[in-house]
């Protein structure tokens, strides 16, 4: 039986975004931030960050924008293409303590994107 392509870049994808939780996990240990490597219920990758009060965020990677996101809002996201810039920003928002509330889910849907330019 062999794999369809597209589960085979599924998985590389999966790979690939552990890789960075993993790099970033590594980063936030030296600088003495809770960071542990886990897979969330629908199967990513995702590293569960503590703050400074001791609550647990789960930081996720989106492939296709290039993040970590911790959440839905403006300032729950940075690029992982600049590590250290990375690592400084969800250090501080450790140490300023996640905001308050449930943690918003990122969503964006690439086809509705892909729409709006259709002809």
């Amino acid at each position: 039986m062999s794999m369809r392509p597209s589960q085979t870049v599924k998985e590389q994808q999966k790979a690939y975004a552990k890789r960075l939780l993993s790099a970033l996990g590594k980063q936030l240990a030296m600088r003495e931030v809770t960071a542990v490597l886990v897979v969330a219920e629908d199967g990513r990758p995702a590293l569960d960050v503590t703050d400074s009060l001791c609550k647990m965020r789960r930081v996720f990677v989106h492939l296709p924008f290039c993040w970590f996101y911790w959440g839905d809002q403006g300032d729950e996201r940075v690029s992982f293409l600049q590590m250290p810039v990375a690592v400084d920003r969800i250090e501080q928002a450790a140490r300023e303590g996640w905001r308050e509330g449930e943690q918003g889910e990122l969503s964006v849907d690439l086809s509705k994107i892909i729409d709006a330019y259709r002809v």
